[in-house]
């Protein structure tokens, strides 16, 4: 299975992806036959920021799980159940 198959089972979910010229936290919101739709998170706001679209072969390592991915997504939803 190809790399790009695999990540369109993990669409709109929140990783670490590191790619040719960087690496950021963010959510996978969309993945196609040549590119990936990458919404960048920043760390120290929780907010969402720029959306890149990666080429697929620029893709080196990308993080689906791990301490600081729990870690985020537990301040993620912290901040979601402040602002209600």
């Amino acid at each position: 299975m190809r790399m790009i198959q695999k990540l369109k089972l993990f669409e709109q979910t929140v990783v670490f992806m590191r790619w040719a010229t960087d690496a950021q936290f963010g959510k996978i919101t969309y993945v196609g036959d040549d590119f990936i739709e990458f919404l960048v998170l920043n760390p120290d706001t929780m907010e969402y920021g720029d959306k890149l679209l990666i080429n697929s072969q620029l893709i080196l390592e990308v993080m689906l799980s791990g301490y600081e991915i729990s870690r985020l997504i537990a301040e993620i939803s912290a901040n979601v159940d402040s602002n209600n």
